[in-house]
């Protein structure tokens, strides 16, 4: 069982930056493919980015290379690094991992997930 903890969130203005955070603890980390969903208010969770176990990498469109996805296995620890940051960015970023690597962008394939954590960009 994995447990995923989330941290730095916050409050930015819009063109800055934030560094996002998923510590896993109780698992394998390097067996697992890791994802940063986000949730705004009033709307559906959606995709942002993965990585893969080998360190492939994917976005959602709306990304539009303002955000990088990596990870660190040695500290057990999966980073979304967030630039231009937008009103429209403001959610709650949750982290998720998973073993199977089919179906990268699927909320519902994602087996493990942390408590989310608030960015928040003003305009």
């Amino acid at each position: 069982q994995v447990q995923l903890v989330e941290s730095g969130g916050g409050l930015v203005q819009a063109g800055g930056s934030l560094r996002l955070s998923c510590a896993a603890t109780g698992g394998t980390f390097d067996s697992y493919n890791m994802a940063w969903f986000r949730q705004a208010p009033g709307k559906e969770r959606e995709f942002v980015s993965a990585i893969t176990r080998i360190g492939s990498t994917v976005y959602g469109d709306f990304v539009k290379g303002r955000f990088a996805i990596s990870r660190d296995n040695a500290k057990n620890t999966v980073y979304l690094q967030m630039n231009s940051l937008k009103p429209e960015d403001t959610a709650v970023y949750y982290c998720a991992a998973k073993t199977r690597t089919r179906g990268m962008t699927s909320e519902s394939l994602y087996d493990y997930w942390g408590q989310g954590t608030q960015v928040t960009v003003s305009s």
